[in-house]
């Protein structure tokens, strides 16, 4: 690099990066730049053009998957919409709340944060989708092999405490819910003052409630299967969760995982 092109990098560094690529432009059309250092990040230092197209490809490449992300996760919640309107006979509070979360969950795809870190191995994806299916594999199996009612009321009390235990935990992630195991902040509010995974709680309540309505050795398998892919995704969020600086304090504030007092 030439004295002239030293002094030029100094002088734009006080710049804005709009102004510095303005300057330079200018420079360059008037022979005072080398086409070499045309190119200024943020940082007010110029950089070679194959830099700058491999930033360039990283940042495409990164709102690409980003937009991928957020059309899977609006895709999937609209159909989990759909199926929850077409095998819901009469709606019950529960339901309705359940309805409400989807429509949530339906704005936070568009206007989420993009993950800083995320997990999209063949088990994590394996987990996310026996994790988002087997709630209604449950429904279909009743279909086909009507099962027993063990304690419809008491059931009923569960599934509506654990609709509220999720919308609640729904409203405290905000921007930062997604589907795969990401890291896109760490949330301490709401239920999270409790419990880890308070999200998670209220899957399982749900199950043991809807079970107590309506139960079969059939849907006792599938509950078994979600629930391992559920602990699954809690190990797997907390290996990505751990890259942020202040999950250590949360973790000695927040010891259990999904139960007080038990994990």
């Amino acid at each position: 690099m030439g004295c002239r092109e030293f002094v030029l990098l100094v002088n734009l560094s006080n710049l804005t990066r709009t102004q510095r690529l303005r300057v330079l432009d200018d420079r360059f059309r008037a022979g005072q730049a080398s086409p070499p250092y045309l190119y200024v990040p943020s940082n007010g230092l110029a950089m070679p053009p194959g830099s700058v197209l491999a930033q360039t490809k990283n940042m495409v490449g990164k709102v690409a998957f980003r937009r991928y992300g957020d059309i899977v996760l609006f895709g999937v919640t609209s159909t989990e919409l759909a199926i929850l309107v077409l095998l819901t006979p009469t709606f019950t509070i529960a339901d309705w709340i359940y309805v409400l979360q989807h429509v949530i969950v339906l704005a936070m795809a568009i206007m989420r944060s993009a993950p800083k870190a995320l997990d999209r191995s063949a088990p994590a994806s394996a987990a996310v989708i026996v994790a988002y299916t087997y709630s209604y594999a449950q429904v279909i199996y009743l279909g086909w092999i009507p099962g027993e009612p063990a304690w419809p009321s008491g059931g009923l009390v569960l599934v509506t405490f654990a609709a509220g235990l999720s919308l609640a935990s729904l409203l405290a992630l905000g921007r930062l819910f997604g589907i795969w195991p990401a890291l896109r902040g760490l949330v301490m509010s709401g239920p999270y003052r409790l419990v880890r995974h308070p999200m998670y709680l209220a899957y399982m309540i749900g199950d043991v409630g809807y079970n107590l309505q309506e139960w079969n050795f059939g849907t006792v398998m599938l509950v078994m299967a979600g629930w391992v892919s559920l602990l699954y995704r809690i190990h797997a969020e907390e290996r990505i969760l751990s890259q942020d600086p202040r999950w250590r304090g949360y973790v000695s504030l927040v010891r259990y995982r999904l139960l007080p007092g038990v994990w």
